[in-house]
């Protein structure tokens, strides 16, 4: 079983609150679920209202299948054009 996972870091421009940081995080765990079927969820930086820290995870057989479902994952999070991204982590691992 081959696991991997990742971190995205965005920069939320011209949010003054949590409630406008969370309408733009909800959006963008929804469609990152709905198109990769994977768990996703908001996973640090949570009282700052310009940056959000999300998640994922996602799991197979083939490391380089999971590869490039992250890869695709960190340019379909870019493409939605929400918030900009200031930093990518992941990690793939076998167990």
């Amino acid at each position: 079983m081959v696991v991997g996972y990742g971190i995205i870091t965005f920069r939320i421009h011209d949010c003054r609150s949590l409630k406008e940081k969370r309408r733009v995080v909800k959006s963008v765990i929804m469609r990152v679920r709905n198109q990769f079927n994977s768990a996703v969820a908001e996973v640090g930086a949570q009282d700052i209202y310009q940056r959000a820290e999300i998640g994922f995870a996602l799991v197979g057989n083939d490391r380089q299948v999971i590869n490039a479902k992250i890869d695709k994952l960190f340019n379909f999070a870019d493409s939605l054009g929400v918030a900009e991204i200031i930093d990518t982590e992941m990690e793939i691992f076998s167990l």
